[in-house]
């Protein structure tokens, strides 16, 4: 609990020292405290250049944030979120502490001289290094350490976006990937610890500032759906192109990589150029979006360029995140389908900004596949539960959607271009790679579905096992029965001592000869008792059992001293 609120209190003043660099920044680079909030003017620091300035913005701010990126942190890159799930995943929570202070310059140079990203990947990155910092001063255990790494990613979003809950569940559903008690208590606790700083800092008020919403008609519901199903095709479009621009950028560049984003910095200020409105974050352009102050035309042209600026940001090199240019996109796609809905539907459509919020989260939802996180943050940074219903329709009906389209998300992606499964165990790790078929048990003798429940407990009892395969009267296997359930039934009813197990058997999941054993690991440690059978290629019938005990083996085969 200390360590929570240690980790929250660093990760609060993280991020007020991250938002007064990015301030700094863009008033160093383009002279406005948010050039996207006058975009085209010129730069009162060099007033001859006009509007021409932004040609030159991010070549200078590439000329510094390059070398830094290089030298220090290669980590640094990029939107920040997969290294920490990585390090979550495959490397016990580990994060140098220099990724911290490399992460804070370069992100606040990135966004200041025009990169279009946001700075919620920058802060998760931050608070976590403080988090594993602060763990490893502590000779934590490594489970702790990881979850001191999720609470430096929820004290980062909460302080920074002033959203406490969002923060939580930003770290137990997409750094952690799993919920628990106490993860969601230490969570807790660095995000309020957090949030009073940030709350400190920059008072207690919506991040957003939109007008009131409301769902007159029950048809709008149906149009929310819609806009949920196509906000998702947008999301997983806006995740491959952003790799896809970034493949590209490798592909061209033949120089040294410290002076990539210089150079790719000019094909940046081309952009912002054409379209100032990319410069930065960019919550001026989208609030104004939310209030349909934008025709659809110029709303579907934000939203390309917001795909192309971003893609272009991260693939030169840029350091930012990508959470909030989802939200841009969402914001402009939801206010264009408003629009249009409003001219096919003008009785019942009801307000575009309606349609811009919902299209916020459904995006980050599609891009992400974080539907509690969307919804949550949504609220929090908005403040409007008048529109949380058709949210949660359309981020669910997103998120589905997303699923059948794509198996990677915009963060597990990026690792698994690179070869990395974070569901798997660690490059080189010894436990993984062998086949099920070579270190599976004997199948031990299965009880019937029918055998008393004292006839149950006695076998588990002398067999050795935790769980026991179970049959039908016809040999057919059923499932399985564990030790666990069988004496809590036991002692909750002891008159359903005569009963048969039948009703305690739970499904086995299928688990084959060919599989790796990390895949079977996997479901193993999902089961309830120690052990699965393992089944044929034709899942038709089980022909071994796999225990903790025998993956154990397989790495560590007995030696014939232990053995006798």
């Amino acid at each position: 609990m200390l360590l929570a609120i240690a980790v929250g209190g660093g990760a609060g003043a993280g991020s007020v020292v991250f938002r007064w660099c990015i301030q700094a920044c863009t008033r160093i680079f383009s002279g406005h405290t948010d050039y996207a909030s006058a975009p085209g003017t010129g730069n009162p620091h060099v007033p001859w250049l006009g509007p021409f300035f932004v040609l030159l913005a991010p070549v200078l701010g590439g000329l510094l944030y390059g070398p830094l990126v290089n030298r220090f942190a290669k980590e640094a890159r990029g939107h920040g979120v997969p290294e920490v799930m990585l390090a979550v995943a495959q490397r016990g929570g580990r994060i140098s502490p220099k990724v911290a202070v490399v992460k804070t310059l370069a992100s606040a140079l990135t966004i200041g001289s025009g990169g279009s990203v946001g700075r919620e990947g920058p802060i998760v990155q931050i608070g976590s290094a403080l988090g594993s910092t602060l763990g490893r001063l502590a000779r934590v255990t490594e489970g702790r350490l990881r979850l001191l790494v999720a609470c430096g990613a929820a004290g980062g979003i909460a302080a920074t976006f002033n959203a406490p809950l969002a923060g939580v569940f930003f770290a137990m559903e997409l750094v952690l990937g799993t919920f628990s008690a106490e993860a969601f208590g230490a969570a807790v606790l660095s995000s309020v610890t957090a949030s009073v700083i940030g709350r400190a800092a920059y008072g207690d008020v919506a991040f957003l500032t939109l007008p009131r919403f409301h769902v007159d008609h029950l048809t709008q519901y149906g149009l929310f759906a819609l806009l949920g199903v196509l906000a998702a095709v947008v999301g997983v479009g806006f995740s491959r192109l952003l790799y896809l621009i970034e493949d590209a950028c490798d592909w061209l560049w033949r120089g040294p990589e410290w002076l990539r984003p210089a150079v790719g910095g000019l094909a940046l200020g081309v952009l912002l150029l054409a379209l100032p409105e990319m410069y930065g974050v960019g919550y001026p352009v989208l609030e104004n979006a939310t209030e349909g102050r934008y025709a659809i035309g110029l709303l579907l042209l934000l939203l390309i360029g917001k795909v192309l600026a971003t893609s272009l940001t991260i693939g030169i090199g840029g350091s930012g995140g990508v959470f909030a240019p989802s939200l841009f996109i969402g914001a402009m796609l939801g206010a264009a389908y408003g629009l249009g809905a409003h001219d096919l539907l003008p009785g019942t459509a009801g307000a575009v900004g309606a349609y811009a919020l919902v299209g916020m989260g459904a995006v980050f939802a599609g891009a992400s596949r974080a539907p509690i996180t969307a919804v949550v943050i949504l609220f929090e940074l908005t403040g409007e539960y008048t529109i949380i219903l058709p949210l949660m329709l359309a981020i669910v009906l997103g998120t589905a959607t997303s699923r059948l389209l794509s198996r990677d998300t915009i963060y597990t992606l990026k690792l698994t271009r690179r070869g990395v499964d974070v569901t798997a165990p660690a490059h080189e790790a010894p436990l993984g790679a062998q086949r099920v078929g070579a270190v599976m048990e004997p199948l031990p003798a299965p009880l019937l579905s029918s055998t008393p429940l004292p006839d149950a407990a006695d076998a588990l009892s002398r067999s050795g096992y935790d769980a026991l395969p179970v049959v039908d009267d016809a040999g057919v296997h059923v499932g399985v029965i564990s030790a666990q359930a069988v004496a809590e039934a036991l002692m909750e009813d002891p008159e359903f001592a005569p009963s048969g197990i039948g009703q305690l058997v739970e499904p086995s999941t299928p688990v084959l000869t060919d599989q790796t054993l990390a895949q079977a690991v996997h479901v193993l440690l999902s089961g309830a008792g120690d052990g699965i059978p393992v089944f044929d290629a034709t899942r038709s019938r089980p022909v071994g059992w796999l225990s903790h005990r025998s993956a154990l083996r397989a790495t560590h085969p007995v030696s014939a001293q232990w053995a006798s």
